[in-house]
């Protein structure tokens, strides 16, 4: 009888450390976080060049963007989306096709060694929103950006600040994977940006005032 009583909690003891496990199991996988990297290629635009020595800056915040999507219902982190790399990529393509020469700097301090330098533009992410089918109830995944974008003279006094917006979908029925559809939104939206800055900078007030000042234009 003691040896059915023992064999009991032990069988009890093993019921209760498995149900732990797969509690604990379940856990982690609806907690799980799907991590994405966007990644995508962005042509030169074909734009007349502007005769000046660009230096851009893309700091912290802007070169390791990321962006994570919450749960709505149970306010965990749901999808976290790194496009800060593929974003450095695209302004690296796009500069060197509106301005004769580019220079990285990592910071406006570094201006004073370059003699040559015309202006300073820096990039920075104010908002960016993701649309999910299965929260918009819509067939597209989407992703929208807002850009503020600053031109500065090397002394570090401001010639423009201006907002830009970028918008880009991609049909769930074509990408079926959330990875695979954000991406191409995103790549979609930054394309959006490409165009919309290399065929738009001359037509923003205060560039296109500086231009003309500076007998560029």
């Amino acid at each position: 009888m003691i040896g059915s009583t023992h064999n009991l909690k032990h069988m009890f003891s093993r019921f209760r450390i498995s149900t732990l496990l797969f509690l604990c199991c379940a856990l982690v996988s609806c907690s799980s976080v799907s991590t994405i990297n966007i990644e995508g290629s962005y042509p030169s635009p074909l734009v007349s060049q502007l005769p000046l020595t660009l230096g851009v800056i893309y700091d912290n915040a802007f070169s390791d963007y990321s962006f994570t999507e919450v749960d709505e219902y149970s306010g965990e982190d749901q999808y976290i989306i790194n496009s800060g790399a593929s974003q450095v990529e695209l302004f690296s393509t796009i500069l060197p096709a509106v301005f004769n020469q580019v220079i990285y700097l990592s910071s406006a301090d570094e201006a004073s060694e370059y003699p040559n330098l015309d202006i300073i533009f820096t990039p920075a992410i104010e908002e960016f929103q993701i649309g999910l089918p299965q929260k918009t109830r819509l067939d597209v995944y989407e992703i929208w950006v807002k850009y503020n974008m600053r031109l500065t003279a090397p002394n570090g006094s401001s010639i423009a600040d201006w907002v830009m917006t970028a918008y880009g979908k991609a049909p769930q029925s074509t990408f079926g994977s959330v990875d695979a559809g954000v991406n191409e939104a995103a790549i979609e939206a930054f394309r959006d940006l490409a165009a919309t800055f290399s065929l738009g900078l001359t037509s923003i007030p205060e560039v296109n005032n500086w231009l003309q000042v500076n007998n560029v234009l």
